[in-house]
């Protein structure tokens, strides 16, 4: 007997908040999210997102015992901008259980009927900065990016089963970071510099805190063609922030302005700190800072996060001349290795860029859809 509820009380929010940890104890790859970040993402009060999206969450019963969860949203601003009417299932997580996976994903087929939506997406949180897609290739790979989804096979097979297709997937570079900066990088950065660009770097992180809505505005108008990205509103930029600068060092953040002094360009990396991560196991107090701390200093790898260029000067060499600039950073961290964090298949010129580095694909994740 599989029992569906509705998520609605504060201790409902907390058993789905840490289900996860539950279901992946014994998964090996699986990378543990922070649950104080998590219940910023999960609070109405301390997420924004939830102002202009419709949203409902359920948990399955099955014996006594809570063995799944999923969210479904209703993303009216990207609906609006893209001319969709769909719905998006997320943070979907169960155990191997078909019965289990089904009566899940019904309960948010029926919330989407009722609302007379189209098409149901996902996985696919509020927007394409949330973990998105479920993992169909490099299952045996450790995970090294906080927001990316680990799912089992398990999870693509049940999809499937229930008539769901491909909707886009997204893949994940992973390339050594070259020893010698590349002629052709060095040539493309030394013009740039010479047509009135200039490449800003940090020490600090408070030297950064200035930019940060100058590099939001610009992610709205880069990112309007990304699917499943709506533009954050300025509370939005700002929740978004206050989750994730603090974890970044700022050798690792690069911006470029053009002779007006208005950034038109970044690339945003930080060292791999997933070990720490999983030895947090969720929890940055007592000790789990400590663990964060210590990676930083043992890390091998620099992790790709975000990036883009204004539109109009896309071709201009900018992507060139921040890339020298970073891999100098990572040198001189000893990072030997970069992940391109996820890239969609269609994106070719983010494409490109990885592959003239001789990287190659070791994950692929893929968004699937079905009419209602």
């Amino acid at each position: 007997m599989i029992k569906i509820i509705e998520v609605k009380s504060k201790k409902d929010l907390k058993t789905f908040i840490h289900l996860p940890f539950k279901i992946h104890k014994n998964h090996s790859q699986w990378l543990p999210p922070l649950l104080s970040d998590e219940w910023k993402v999960f609070d109405k009060k301390k997420n924004h997102s939830f102002e202009h999206c419709d949203t409902i969450m359920f948990l399955s019963e099955k014996d006594s015992e809570i063995v799944g969860r999923i969210m479904g949203i209703v993303n009216h601003a990207y609906n609006k901008g893209h001319h969709e009417n769909n719905a998006r299932f997320a943070f979907m997580e169960c155990f191997d259980d078909a019965d289990v996976f089904d009566a899940l994903l019904n309960s948010v087929k029926d919330w989407a009927k009722q609302k007379k939506l189209d098409k149901l997406v996902g996985p696919l949180g509020f927007s394409d900065k949330d973990p998105q897609g479920f993992l169909i290739e490099g299952f045996d790979d450790p995970m090294s990016v906080m927001v990316t989804n680990c799912s089992f096979p398990y999870m693509v097979e049940h999809i499937e089963r229930n008539g769901f297709g491909k909707k886009i997937d997204l893949v994940q570079y992973r390339a050594r970071i070259p020893e010698q900066i590349p002629e052709f990088y060095q040539k493309v950065a030394d013009r740039v510099s010479r047509h009135g660009f200039k490449l800003m770097e940090f020490k600090k992180s408070r030297h950064m805190r200035p930019y940060v809505k100058a590099v939001f505005d610009l992610i709205n108008e880069a990112y309007s063609d990304i699917y499943g990205f709506a533009p954050l509103q300025e509370i939005e930029a700002k929740e978004f922030s206050e989750r994730f600068l603090p974890l970044l060092n700022p050798k690792f953040i690069k911006l470029v302005a053009n002779k007006e002094g208005k950034i038109v360009a970044f690339v945003v990396a930080m060292p791999d700190i997933s070990g720490g991560f999983k030895k947090a196991k969720g929890r940055l107090f007592p000790f789990g800072f400590i663990h964060l701390l210590l990676s930083f200093k043992k890390a091998t790898q620099l992790n790709l996060l975000l990036g883009c260029v204004k539109d109009n000067i896309r071709n201009s060499g900018l992507d060139a001349l921040m890339a020298v600039a970073m891999f100098n950073s990572a040198k001189e961290a000893n990072l030997t290795v970069m992940d391109s964090h996820l890239v969609m298949e269609e994106n070719v010129k983010m494409r490109a860029v990885m592959e003239r580095l001789d990287s190659t694909i070791y994950k692929r994740y893929r968004i699937f859809e079905k009419s209602l």
